[in-house]
Parts: structure tokens; C-alpha cells; sequence
């Protein structure tokens, strides 16, 4: 790790705060307020999700846990890659670990918007219009090679990702939480594709990548898919009213002054680099603090350190950058970008935080994790 990471976590950890102490209710689940989870029933519930993925998709327990990471964050996943390693199988056994609704869009040239959120029907009973929700009145809503439909029905969710709420005929309609988009799409075939916009890439917190599984979790995938789907084995392990109350102690992690100006370092560097045309916006930001405090809680921290900003950087930055010409040419990636912005920017500290840890606790070693 690198040494000044190592030495601002004494500057970083907060004095006598525990995870399972603060029970403000935060989090709201369809209106009503949700009291925090103690930290050993959220890592039991998050173990539970966990190891229910990790039955369906062999190899890829980093990216089922930064699947869970997002979720847990309140954002929205995309899921990119090639054809065939399991993207939409991840959502959809996600989905499944979760007794809530669920609702998987196909993304097609001819999906219109009102497919999406729904539309005003005139009742000749009543004489009255009627709302029909569309397919995005679910809790984890799928949608499925979303860059195949155009670019009017792809703006349908913008509203919906930022808001958790549909507007239809001057109406707004709020939507159930926890409320959570996995889209995936294929960056190899682009015949008959809508590239999505960056305003709307903007609205996904994190992008994964799957990658092909190595040779054993290949294997292990012939021997156990052949039959039947292991999908099929799934059942929910928590509830929504549990992910609400997992959400409500994501938020209450605690964040030094130290980490916010890291935060807002790595942001503007990435600004400022001759490496880029567009660097990360200020929602981006918000959304790295966000999944950088679920990435602690799922560590059994109720404090957030740089490594939990580092862990999640490249998954929550390299959607939203757009490279410089030239350095596109020279074989630069907005991953590697990335990598080397995280590699040279120094850790601030904060005297405050400092001042107030605790003398006999021992600091936790943290650790790199490399993203998927």
C-alpha cells in the first residue's frame, strides 16, 4: 500500500463510534422511515446475498460484491462487456436474492418511452384517464442490451435513475425504494446500437466489466450449467425492508474531512489532466463517497478510509471520462488514467480526526483490491 494511505488512516479513524450505535432512521422505504441495521445482522444479510450469487456465477465474486456495493449505495449499475460472460445472469440473480419486485426490459429499436414508465389510458366507463405503470415501477428493474433502443426511449430512464420518480401526462408518480437500475450492453457489436449518451452514463454510479472466468470456474461452469440453471436454485435471503435498513447503515458511515478532500482531489485531478477531454462531474463525486461507504461497511467498518475510495475509483470514474485524442492514440485507457491520477495524488490529513482517535485502538489493515 502505498506509505502515506498507510499513515492517514490514523488521521481518518473516528473515536468511540460503532456501527451498530446510531439507529436514526435515514433510510425511507415507500414513505416510511427505516431504522438502521446492527452490524451483525447486516453482515449476515450481506453474506447471504453474497454466497447466493456466487452459486449462480462461477469466478466473479468481485464483481457480485461490487454489484451489492452499488445497490447498497442507492446507484445504478451497467454492466459492459462481450457477449456470453454472464451479464444479464448477475442481474437477474441479484434480483433474485432479494424478495421484492422485479422487472427485466428488453431493450429493442422499437420500444417506445411509454413502454418504460407507462401511460395515461382513457377508461370509457369512468370517463376518466388512467395510469398503467410501465416496466420501471419495480424495485431492480433489468434492462437488457440497453443501448439497442433509441435515444428518445433510453432518455425514458433519466428521470427515473436520478429522481425514483416518473412524470407522465404532468403527473409525478414516486417509485417503490430501494429502486435500483442494472443495465447491461454489448460494446463489440454496435450494428443497429444508440452509444449512450454521457449524460446518461452519468446517472450509472459504477460500470462492470465481467471478463472471461479462468480455466477452473470454466470447468466447474460445464459441469454444473449443462442440466439445468443454476438460477433456477435461487431464492431470496432478505427482504426489501432488509436492503432499506442495510441502506440506512451505509449511510450513516462515518467520513472525515480527510477523505472528502481526497475525494474532491481525485475528482479534479481528473479535470485537469491533458490526458482528458471530459473529466468527472460533481454527481460523480457523490456517487464515489456513496459506494466508497458501502465498500466500508461491507468491510465491518463504520468509518470510511482512502483505500475504500480507491477500491471502487475505476469502477465509478471510467464510464464518465472521455479520453484526449492523442493520448487515446498512445494506448491510454480511462482505466489507466484513472490508475495513474489515484498512483501520484497524495492523501490529505485532517488534525481534528487526528485528534480525536482513540488511543488504545488499533488501526485495521486495509488492502488494495483490483477491479473488475
Amino acid at each position: 500500500m502505498d506509505t502515506q494511505r498507510r499513515t492517514a488512516v490514523n488521521e481518518i479513524e473516528p473515536a468511540s463510534r460503532n456501527f451498530a450505535e446510531v439507529t436514526e432512521p435515514v433510510s425511507q422505504l415507500n414513505g416510511h422511515k427505516t431504522p438502521a441495521m446492527d452490524a451483525a445482522a447486516f453482515h449476515s444479510a450481506s453474506r447471504r446475498i453474497l454466497d447466493s450469487v456466487n452459486t449462480v456465477i462461477d469466478g466473479k465474486s468481485e464483481a457480485a460484491r461490487l454489484a451489492l456495493t452499488v445497490l447498497l449505495a442507492q446507484g445504478h449499475l451497467l454492466l459492459e462487456d462481450v457477449p456470453g460472460v454472464g451479464k444479464t445472469l448477475l442481474a437477474k440473480t441479484l434480483a433474485k436474492t432479494i424478495d421484492c419486485t422485479v422487472s427485466r426490459i428488453q431493450f429493442t429499436p422499437d420500444l417506445l418511452p411509454s413502454d418504460v414508465t407507462g401511460v395515461s389510458i382513457y377508461n370509457q366507463s369512468s370517463r376518466l384517464f388512467e395510469f398503467r405503470p410501465g416496466a420501471v415501477f419495480a424495485n431492480i428493474v433489468i434492462g437488457d442490451e440497453i443501448n439497442r433502443a433509441s435515444a428518445k426511449t433510453q432518455s425514458a430512464l433519466l428521470e427515473c435513475m436520478e429522481e425514483h420518480q416518473v412524470t407522465v401526462d404532468g403527473t409525478s408518480y414516486k417509485l417503490d425504494e430501494p429502486f435500483m437500475v442494472v443495465a447491461t450492453q454489448n460494446p463489440i457489436e454496435m450494428e443497429g446500437t444508440y452509444p449512450l449518451p454521457e449524460a446518461q452514463r452519468d446517472r450509472f454510479m459504477a460500470r462492470i466489466s465481467m471478463g472471461y472466468p479462468d480455466k477452473d470456474s470454466e470447468i466447474e461452469m460445464l459441469e454444473t450449467h449443462q442440466a439445468t440453471s443454476p438460477l433456477a436454485k435461487v431464492s431470496a435471503v432478505v427482504t426489501a425492508a432488509d436492503v432499506a435498513a442495510m441502506i440506512a447503515s451505509v449511510q450513516q458511515v462515518y467520513v472525515s474531512q480527510a477523505v472528502k478532500e481526497y475525494t474532491v482531489s481525485v475528482g479534479r485531478a481528473t479535470r485537469e489532466s491533458p490526458l482528458l477531454r471530459l473529466g468527472a462531474s460533481p454527481r460523480s463525486m457523490l456517487q464515489l463517497l456513496r459506494a466508497a461507504k458501502a465498500t466500508a461497511a461491507l468491510d465491518g467498518r463504520d468509518f470510511v478510509l482512502p483505500d475504500d475510495v480507491v477500491n471502487v475509483a475505476e469502477s465509478v470514474l471510467a464510464h464518465r471520462i472521455i479520453l484526449d485524442r492523442k493520448a487515446a492514440s498512445a494506448g491510454e485507457s480511462p482505466n489507466s488514467v484513472i490508475r495513474g491520477i489515484l498512483s501520484r495524488l497524495p492523501v490529505s490529513q485532517d488534525p481534528a480526526d487526528a485528534s480525536a482517535r482513540s488511543a488504545t485502538r488499533t488501526p485495521p489493515v486495509s488492502r488494495l483490491r483490483g477491479n473488475h
